[in-house]
């Protein structure tokens, strides 16, 4: 049966536009939690790095433990970063996607991505295939947990929004709830992702300032997503600081923790 998460995810895809950016660990996720924020996205490429692994290389076991771990520290929904379903075939991405819906999350994205330099995207007979693998999956579960489908192309070197536009359609076809490009960062190829597949919600990644929440809400998007530029923006932080003192033995970088944040307080 659907849970209050799933219920409370889908009610905010019916209007407006929402933030939802994403955690890495437990701590981030409650913090996020603790900020206000109504849902969270997993980031592959966050968590990756806190496995000192790059991104895409982390196992499905290790993701679906990640997964657990972040539904079980927070009330709000999360959304699942699901990479490729860890599969090329459709049987297997169902039988992954099966696996994810028992972790507790509210929503999972699937990609066209292939990881193949060569082939960058699969194809799209074959995605579309996978999509519909993934919505049955899911609706055997009966969880009502939300499938997000990827048009990766923007992200692997094809930059064409016709075409990325023709997969989203297709992905929408094959009963994707939510339809997402990540890459776009122009408003008019935006507003154009929105038309085509309204009334379906589409989903934004912003990982640099070129568009605010209002913005984006004027175009017709439904949620905004961060990716792994939270993490990569701890990481910067953490890494200025441990570089000075390796390289001058000073300790210049704290001087930004005063007045110092109370993490104590946060997650007591």
């Amino acid at each position: 049966m659907p849970s209050s998460k799933t219920d409370t995810f889908r009610r905010l895809h019916e209007s407006g536009c929402f933030v939802i950016p994403n955690p890495w660990d437990r701590g981030s996720a409650v913090f996020l939690a603790k900020s206000g924020f109504k849902a969270l996205a997993s980031s592959s490429a966050g968590f990756a790095w806190s496995q000192a692994r790059p991104d895409n290389k982390v196992t499905v076991e290790q993701v679906l433990a990640h997964l657990h771990d972040l539904a079980e520290a927070v009330d709000v929904p999360i959304n699942a970063d699901f990479e490729d379903g860890f599969a090329r075939e459709p049987e297997r991405v169902a039988a992954n996607v099966t696996r994810a819906t028992g972790t507790g999350i509210a929503g999972l994205s699937i990609e066209d991505s292939t990881r193949d330099g060569g082939a960058p995207l699969y194809d799209l007979a074959l995605a579309v295939e996978r999509i519909k693998a993934a919505r049955a999956a899911i609706d055997k579960s009966g969880t009502g947990v939300m499938l997000t489908a990827r048009a990766e192309g923007f992200l692997v070197g094809r930059p064409d929004v016709s075409e990325v536009i023709r997969r989203l359609e297709a992905f929408a076809a094959a009963g994707a709830d939510c339809l997402f490009a990540p890459g776009l960062n122009k408003k008019e190829d935006v507003a154009a992702v929105v038309k085509a597949v309204a009334p379906k919600p589409v989903n934004l990644i912003v990982v640099k300032p070129w568009i605010t929440l209002r913005e984006a809400a004027d175009l017709g998007v439904r949620r905004i997503s961060v990716g792994g530029a939270l993490a990569r923006a701890a990481w910067a932080g953490f890494a200025k600081a441990a570089r000075e003192i390796a390289d001058h033995g000073t300790f210049n970088a704290f001087a930004g923790n005063d007045p110092p944040l109370n993490l104590n307080a946060m997650f007591s």
